[in-house]
């Protein structure tokens, strides 16, 4: 993790300005942060010390069941908050934030300004809002795991996980977060090689068709009713 400083750190605040999420001067607050792939940026069981709203990039939300499994529960997209549940609750159980590629997010340490951010009205309705949108959100995944086709899940999957054309992720998380047989996945995959959609090499997958992939995926976008819950305050 790397913190921003100095023209840096006022370049990207001025280029992601969000002073008009709040009603209190923000900015002096704020810490730009950067993580590498596959960086976690909140490690599970530990509470953080910061709400964070990523920039660039993008970010998964993990969690270990009991039995020791780990499953993907979501994606963090740009301009979307994470750690939120963090800030509005003292007793949290948190879950683990990775990041899905070189991603920029500013943090808010809760030791600077959680007292005003839990008094801002304009700053909580806006959180109301993204709230409820997120949890919309993943309602509708659930509802498109019986409602769509394996084919179109999977493209909207590889388009939101792949970096620079690579797609790497394990195909038993994949399993796990489509709610689909492991055959079933390998069916597919096999499909989108011969399709020439994707080529493998090893255990990662290069797309070589994004435009395909982006058709199919549009369906579950316009299912969902925007086509993403990343803007909510925008």
């Amino acid at each position: 993790m790397r913190i921003y400083q100095n023209k840096n750190r006022e370049r990207l605040l001025e280029e992601h300005s969000i002073d008009h999420l709040f009603s209190f001067p923000i900015k002096g607050f704020i810490e730009v942060r950067e993580y590498d792939r596959d960086e976690w940026i909140i490690q599970e069981n530990m509470r953080p010390d910061c709400l964070f709203y990523l920039i660039e990039g993008k970010a998964k939300i993990y969690l270990t069941h009991q039995n020791g499994k780990v499953s993907l529960l979501h994606f963090i997209n740009e301009n979307e908050f994470f750690g939120e549940m963090e800030l509005l609750n003292e007793v949290y159980y948190t879950k683990g934030v990775q990041s899905a590629g070189k991603t920029i997010c500013f943090a808010f340490p809760f030791h600077k300004c959680r007292a005003q951010l839990l008094e801002d009205t304009t700053f909580l309705r806006g959180l109301s809002l993204f709230l409820s949108q997120k949890s919309s959100s993943m309602s509708a995944k659930y509802s498109q795991s019986l409602a769509f086709p394996l084919e179109n899940r999977l493209a909207d999957f590889i388009l939101q996980t792949e970096h620079n054309g690579i797609y790497k992720e394990k195909h038993v998380t994949v399993c796990d977060f489509l709610g689909v047989s492991y055959r079933h996945l390998l069916h597919v995959f096999a499909q989108f090689i011969e399709k020439g959609y994707l080529q493998k090499e090893g255990t990662r997958y290069r797309i070589l068709q994004s435009q395909p992939l982006e058709e199919l995926a549009k369906v579950l976008k316009w299912d969902a009713g925007t086509g993403s819950s990343s803007q909510p305050f925008l």
